[in-house]
């Protein structure tokens, strides 16, 4: 199956990528258009997914935006790539645990290719480092499906500033921490976006 590959430099509004996706689950729903897969960085932003909950917000100045996928509430901005996708279950398995078993792959296969050892977790969604001994979370997975079409995605913390979580419970993980890439192995990651794809359509076409 045909998967359109969309990459964006700028920084992104993410009320705009909203909408964009949702045009999108509609037209791959009537075949108008291919499935798609889009990386990007957000200008920055908390967002709250389906399941969280008041007291996870630390600070009540921010800006929290409610959003329709599943999990709690993150944050994303620049340092940070998001992907992006909207993929077809009605032509695929209609299996959500398979999907997100191969999303966790595709992280895991792509920080691999950067010496970079990442497990899944069966307690916590999402993918992990040890880091002198402690498991940190450095990939987040959020995704909703409607009519058997799944879509949003999942972030890699590459170079972000972490200070940022101090204002939430990131992902409703009281005890865990979240780390980066660039605080795992201090090196350039200039073409992870190259090696996304790469897993991705290796896993997904």
């Amino acid at each position: 199956m045909k998967i359109e590959i969309k990459k964006s430099r700028k920084l992104i509004d993410y009320g705009k990528s909203m909408k964009y996706l949702e045009k999108r689950v509609i037209e791959v729903l009537n075949e108008k258009k291919p499935e798609l897969l889009w990386i990007l960085e957000h200008k920055p932003v908390f967002t709250a997914g389906t399941s969280y909950k008041e007291n996870e917000l630390l600070n009540k100045k921010i800006r929290l935006i409610k959003t329709s996928r599943g999990g709690k509430i993150t944050y994303h901005g620049p340092g940070q790539k998001v992907v992006y996708f909207v993929l077809n279950l009605n032509k695929r398995k209609k299996d959500i645990r398979k999907l997100i078993r191969n999303i966790e792959k595709c992280i895991i296969y792509t920080l691999k290719e950067f010496n970079i050892n990442s497990q899944n977790d069966k307690k916590n969604i999402g993918i992990w480092i040890k880091k002198k001994q402690e498991s940190m979370k450095v990939a987040a997975i959020g995704i909703r499906v409607k009519k058997w079409i799944a879509y949003h995605g999942f972030s890699i913390n590459i170079d972000n500033d972490l200070n940022v979580y101090n204002n939430i419970i990131p992902c409703g993980l009281y005890k865990k921490k979240i780390t980066n890439l660039i605080s795992i192995k201090n090196k350039k990651f200039h073409n992870i976006d190259d090696k996304i794809v790469k897993n991705f359509l290796r896993i997904f076409k």
